[in-house]
Protein backbone atom coordinates (compact mmCIF):
# COMPACT_ATOMS: atom_id res chain seq x y z
CA UNK A 1 0.00 0.00 0.00
CA UNK A 2 1.67 3.22 -1.36
CA UNK A 3 2.11 6.26 0.99
CA UNK A 4 0.02 8.53 -1.94
CA UNK A 5 -2.80 6.17 -1.66
CA UNK A 6 -2.98 6.33 2.75
CA UNK A 7 -2.58 10.10 2.36
CA UNK A 8 -4.93 10.87 -0.57
CA UNK A 9 -7.86 8.53 1.40
CA UNK A 10 -7.32 9.93 4.91
CA UNK A 11 -7.60 13.64 3.27
CA UNK A 12 -10.62 12.31 0.99
CA UNK A 13 -12.56 10.88 4.44
CA UNK A 14 -11.53 13.85 6.46
CA UNK A 15 -13.09 16.27 4.01
CA UNK A 16 -16.20 14.53 3.96
CA UNK A 17 -16.74 14.31 7.66
CA UNK A 18 -16.08 17.94 7.98
CA UNK A 19 -17.49 19.50 4.79
CA UNK A 20 -20.01 17.50 3.55
CA UNK A 21 -18.38 16.78 0.40
CA UNK A 22 -14.80 17.54 -1.18
CA UNK A 23 -13.94 13.89 -1.19
CA UNK A 24 -14.17 13.79 -5.34
CA UNK A 25 -12.36 16.66 -5.22
CA UNK A 26 -9.28 15.22 -3.81
CA UNK A 27 -10.07 11.28 -5.21
CA UNK A 28 -10.05 12.32 -8.65
CA UNK A 29 -6.81 13.93 -8.72
CA UNK A 30 -5.05 11.95 -6.71
CA UNK A 31 -6.03 8.95 -8.76
CA UNK A 32 -4.89 10.72 -11.81
CA UNK A 33 -1.79 12.13 -10.67
CA UNK A 34 -0.52 10.17 -7.60
CA UNK A 35 -1.75 6.77 -8.62
CA UNK A 36 -1.49 7.11 -12.61
CA UNK A 37 -5.04 6.10 -13.51
CA UNK A 38 -6.57 6.48 -16.54
CA UNK A 39 -8.65 9.93 -16.45
CA UNK A 40 -12.18 8.54 -17.08
CA UNK A 41 -11.46 5.67 -15.00
CA UNK A 42 -10.24 7.82 -12.31
CA UNK A 43 -13.53 9.32 -12.47
CA UNK A 44 -15.99 6.42 -12.03
CA UNK A 45 -13.54 4.91 -9.00
CA UNK A 46 -13.96 8.56 -7.38
CA UNK A 47 -17.73 8.33 -7.49
CA UNK A 48 -17.91 4.59 -6.24
CA UNK A 49 -15.27 5.89 -3.16
CA UNK A 50 -17.16 8.59 -2.81
CA UNK A 51 -20.90 7.02 -2.42
CA UNK A 52 -19.46 4.52 0.07
CA UNK A 53 -17.56 6.71 2.25
CA UNK A 54 -20.58 9.34 2.06
CA UNK A 55 -23.05 6.83 3.23
CA UNK A 56 -21.22 5.84 6.95
CA UNK A 57 -20.22 9.05 7.49
CA UNK A 58 -24.20 10.17 6.73
CA UNK A 59 -25.27 7.76 8.94
CA UNK A 60 -22.38 9.52 11.41
CA UNK A 61 -24.52 12.53 11.21
CA UNK A 62 -27.68 11.37 11.37
CA UNK A 63 -26.94 10.18 14.39
CA UNK A 64 -26.58 14.12 15.73
CA UNK A 65 -29.70 14.89 14.38
CA UNK A 66 -27.85 16.87 11.41
CA UNK A 67 -29.77 14.86 8.27
CA UNK A 68 -32.82 16.43 6.82
CA UNK A 69 -34.67 13.42 5.21
CA UNK A 70 -37.52 15.41 3.55
CA UNK A 71 -34.38 17.38 1.53
CA UNK A 72 -32.94 14.29 1.18
CA UNK A 73 -35.43 12.49 -0.43
CA UNK A 74 -36.30 15.34 -2.69
CA UNK A 75 -32.83 16.40 -3.69
CA UNK A 76 -31.62 13.07 -3.88
CA UNK A 77 -34.46 11.60 -6.17
CA UNK A 78 -33.84 14.14 -8.70
CA UNK A 79 -30.09 13.86 -8.58
CA UNK A 80 -29.85 10.32 -8.89
CA UNK A 81 -31.88 10.61 -12.58
CA UNK A 82 -29.47 13.55 -13.19
CA UNK A 83 -26.48 11.87 -12.31
CA UNK A 84 -27.16 8.70 -13.93
CA UNK A 85 -27.42 10.92 -17.18
CA UNK A 86 -24.61 13.23 -16.87
CA UNK A 87 -22.41 9.40 -16.13
CA UNK A 88 -23.53 8.44 -19.89
CA UNK A 89 -22.93 11.82 -21.34
CA UNK A 90 -19.48 11.96 -19.34
CA UNK A 91 -17.85 8.62 -20.95
CA UNK A 92 -18.11 10.20 -24.27
CA UNK A 93 -17.14 13.81 -23.24
CA UNK A 94 -13.23 14.73 -23.81
CA UNK A 95 -11.58 14.71 -20.55
CA UNK A 96 -10.30 18.09 -21.06
CA UNK A 97 -13.84 19.60 -21.19
CA UNK A 98 -14.46 17.22 -17.69
CA UNK A 99 -11.94 18.74 -15.92
CA UNK A 100 -12.01 22.57 -17.36
CA UNK A 101 -16.07 22.28 -16.16
CA UNK A 102 -15.00 20.93 -12.92
CA UNK A 103 -12.57 23.16 -12.37
CA UNK A 104 -14.60 26.42 -13.22
CA UNK A 105 -17.62 25.33 -10.95
CA UNK A 106 -15.50 24.92 -8.21
CA UNK A 107 -14.55 28.66 -8.36
CA UNK A 108 -18.55 29.60 -8.52
CA UNK A 109 -19.02 27.46 -5.02
CA UNK A 110 -15.99 29.06 -3.15
CA UNK A 111 -17.10 32.40 -3.95
CA UNK A 112 -20.84 31.80 -2.92
CA UNK A 113 -19.05 29.95 0.62
CA UNK A 114 -16.43 33.26 0.80
CA UNK A 115 -18.72 36.10 -0.01
CA UNK A 116 -20.22 37.75 2.98
CA UNK A 117 -23.42 36.77 3.23
CA UNK A 118 -26.73 39.42 3.31
CA UNK A 119 -28.35 39.11 6.90
CA UNK A 120 -31.87 38.48 4.91
CA UNK A 121 -34.33 35.34 6.32
CA UNK A 122 -32.97 32.17 4.17
CA UNK A 123 -29.11 32.65 5.43
CA UNK A 124 -28.91 33.91 8.83
CA UNK A 125 -32.54 33.82 10.21
CA UNK A 126 -34.05 30.83 8.59
CA UNK A 127 -31.75 28.94 10.60
CA UNK A 128 -33.07 30.91 14.15
CA UNK A 129 -36.96 30.97 13.56
CA UNK A 130 -36.86 27.71 12.02
CA UNK A 131 -36.75 24.81 14.95
CA UNK A 132 -33.95 22.19 13.84
CA UNK A 133 -32.40 24.43 11.18
CA UNK A 134 -34.95 24.72 8.68
CA UNK A 135 -38.23 25.47 7.30
CA UNK A 136 -41.61 23.90 6.37
CA UNK A 137 -42.09 25.97 3.74
CA UNK A 138 -39.37 24.74 1.60
CA UNK A 139 -38.81 26.06 -1.93
CA UNK A 140 -39.40 22.29 -3.53
CA UNK A 141 -39.79 22.94 -7.12
CA UNK A 142 -36.35 24.69 -6.58
CA UNK A 143 -34.39 22.04 -4.65
CA UNK A 144 -35.60 19.20 -7.10
CA UNK A 145 -34.44 21.81 -10.31
CA UNK A 146 -30.47 22.02 -8.74
CA UNK A 147 -31.16 18.23 -7.79
CA UNK A 148 -31.00 17.54 -11.28
CA UNK A 149 -28.37 20.47 -12.16
CA UNK A 150 -25.78 19.26 -9.69
CA UNK A 151 -26.64 15.59 -10.81
CA UNK A 152 -25.80 15.97 -14.61
CA UNK A 153 -22.35 17.57 -13.21
CA UNK A 154 -22.32 14.92 -10.65
CA UNK A 155 -22.15 12.53 -13.32
CA UNK A 156 -20.21 14.85 -16.24
CA UNK A 157 -17.23 15.27 -13.98
CA UNK A 158 -16.98 12.84 -11.64
CA UNK A 159 -17.72 14.41 -8.16
CA UNK A 160 -20.14 13.67 -5.28
CA UNK A 161 -21.63 17.33 -6.26
CA UNK A 162 -21.49 18.25 -2.04
CA UNK A 163 -19.35 21.50 -2.77
CA UNK A 164 -22.84 22.87 -4.72
CA UNK A 165 -24.86 21.15 -2.59
CA UNK A 166 -23.63 22.46 0.83
CA UNK A 167 -24.04 25.90 -0.73
CA UNK A 168 -27.47 25.29 -2.50
CA UNK A 169 -28.84 23.65 1.01
CA UNK A 170 -27.86 26.74 3.12
CA UNK A 171 -28.51 29.24 0.44
CA UNK A 172 -31.87 27.85 -0.82
CA UNK A 173 -33.53 25.66 1.83
CA UNK A 174 -32.10 27.77 5.15
CA UNK A 175 -30.74 24.95 6.32
CA UNK A 176 -27.23 25.94 9.38
CA UNK A 177 -24.07 24.76 8.01
CA UNK A 178 -23.70 22.17 10.24
CA UNK A 179 -26.87 20.24 8.85
CA UNK A 180 -26.45 21.44 5.43
CA UNK A 181 -22.97 19.32 5.77
CA UNK A 182 -25.10 16.32 6.96
CA UNK A 183 -27.55 16.47 4.85
CA UNK A 184 -25.62 16.94 1.71
CA UNK A 185 -23.54 13.36 2.67
CA UNK A 186 -26.50 11.36 2.22
CA UNK A 187 -27.51 13.42 -0.65
CA UNK A 188 -24.05 12.89 -2.30
CA UNK A 189 -23.91 8.70 -1.14
CA UNK A 190 -26.99 8.48 -3.35
CA UNK A 191 -26.03 10.90 -6.41
CA UNK A 192 -22.50 8.87 -6.33
CA UNK A 193 -24.04 5.60 -6.40
CA UNK A 194 -25.38 6.21 -9.53
CA UNK A 195 -22.87 7.99 -11.40
CA UNK A 196 -20.91 4.57 -10.70
CA UNK A 197 -23.39 2.66 -12.13
CA UNK A 198 -24.00 4.60 -15.15
CA UNK A 199 -19.74 4.50 -16.07
CA UNK A 200 -19.52 0.74 -14.66
CA UNK A 201 -19.09 -1.72 -17.57
CA UNK A 202 -18.13 1.15 -19.79
CA UNK A 203 -14.76 1.78 -18.47
CA UNK A 204 -11.91 0.01 -16.78
CA UNK A 205 -11.78 0.00 -12.79
CA UNK A 206 -9.67 -1.28 -10.59
CA UNK A 207 -11.23 -2.58 -7.67
CA UNK A 208 -8.62 -3.80 -5.34
CA UNK A 209 -7.40 -0.24 -5.22
CA UNK A 210 -10.80 1.32 -5.20
CA UNK A 211 -11.73 -0.94 -2.09
CA UNK A 212 -8.22 -0.27 -0.10
CA UNK A 213 -8.85 3.81 -0.72
CA UNK A 214 -12.44 3.49 0.57
CA UNK A 215 -11.38 1.87 3.56
CA UNK A 216 -8.38 4.31 4.29
CA UNK A 217 -11.22 7.20 3.35
CA UNK A 218 -13.48 5.92 6.04
CA UNK A 219 -11.35 6.25 8.77
CA UNK A 220 -10.72 9.67 7.91
CA UNK A 221 -14.40 10.11 7.38
CA UNK A 222 -15.35 9.12 11.06
CA UNK A 223 -12.83 11.42 12.27
CA UNK A 224 -14.06 13.93 10.49
CA UNK A 225 -17.46 13.71 11.44
CA UNK A 226 -16.27 14.31 15.16
CA UNK A 227 -14.23 17.33 13.79
CA UNK A 228 -17.00 18.92 11.65
CA UNK A 229 -19.42 18.38 15.53
CA UNK A 230 -16.70 20.69 17.58
CA UNK A 231 -16.11 23.48 14.71
CA UNK A 232 -18.15 27.24 14.41
CA UNK A 233 -19.99 26.98 11.30
CA UNK A 234 -18.61 30.32 9.83
CA UNK A 235 -14.83 28.88 10.04
CA UNK A 236 -16.48 25.26 8.28
CA UNK A 237 -17.58 28.01 5.10
CA UNK A 238 -14.83 30.07 4.46
CA UNK A 239 -12.52 27.34 5.14
CA UNK A 240 -14.19 24.84 2.69
CA UNK A 241 -14.38 28.09 0.24
CA UNK A 242 -10.58 28.46 0.51
CA UNK A 243 -9.54 24.73 -0.22
CA UNK A 244 -11.56 24.33 -3.38
CA UNK A 245 -9.89 27.53 -4.68
CA UNK A 246 -6.63 25.94 -4.16
CA UNK A 247 -7.48 22.94 -5.90
CA UNK A 248 -9.36 23.92 -8.74
CA UNK A 249 -6.86 26.27 -9.70
CA UNK A 250 -4.00 23.13 -9.49
CA UNK A 251 -6.41 21.21 -11.50
CA UNK A 252 -6.85 24.14 -14.10
CA UNK A 253 -3.03 24.92 -14.67
CA UNK A 254 -2.29 21.31 -14.63
CA UNK A 255 -5.29 19.47 -16.95
CA UNK A 256 -6.52 22.52 -18.91
CA UNK A 257 -4.18 25.64 -19.14
CA UNK A 258 -0.84 23.58 -19.62
CA UNK A 259 -2.17 19.56 -20.42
Amino acid sequence: MSIPLILAGLITGILLGVFGSGGSIVTTPALLYLLHVEPKSAIAMSLGIVAITATITAWQHWLRGNVNLKITAIFGLFGVAGTYAGALIGVITPVVIQLGVFALVMYAAAWKMIKPQPQHKSVGAAAVDCPGGYCDELRYGHIALHGIAVGVLTGVVGVGGGFLIVPALVLLSGLSMKQAVGTSLSIVALKSFAGFAGYAGAVAIDYRMMALFTAIAVSGSIAGSLLSHHLPADLLKKGFGAFLLLVASYILFKSVLFN
